[in-house]
């Protein structure tokens, strides 16, 4: 199952870097899978995944829940407007997945907040993807 959350995140990287809108807000790091130093906002991390095996009698699958973290240094806004744009590109990701064919992929629901702490906003999308 691992390969196949690599195979996606990698899909959904490339599907950011190629947007010209996307690609315009987060500059050449496009959606990254850790935190980089130093921190250039508005950004765009992959958080936490979680893959189940999603296997039926005829094909082996895995159903995969991923939370990707937009963030940003002037408004809850600016993360929400984030989020809205990977939404519109995630719609469009393709049904090949380097050895798996994507089934499935739904966003689930969006949380934002401010990390008081760090004076950043920061909206968590939640996204469950099926692959096989």
């Amino acid at each position: 199952m691992a390969n196949a959350v690599n195979a996606l995140a990698s899909a959904l990287q490339q599907a950011v870097k190629a947007d010209a809108a996307l690609a315009g807000l987060l500059g050449a790091d496009g959606m990254t899978d850790r935190t980089l130093r130093p921190q250039h906002f508005p950004a765009l991390v992959l958080g936490t995944v979680e893959a189940r095996d999603y296997s039926t009698g005829e094909a082996e699958g895995a159903e995969i829940l991923l939370t990707l973290e937009a963030w940003s240094a002037k408004s809850r806004r600016e993360a929400e407007a984030l989020v809205a744009e990977l939404r519109r590109v995630a719609e469009g990701l393709p049904e090949g997945l380097d050895g798996f064919r994507l089934v499935n992929f739904r966003h689930r629901r969006t949380v934002s907040r401010r990390e008081v702490k760090a004076g950043l906003f920061v909206a968590e999308a939640s996204f469950r993807a099926v692959v096989e």
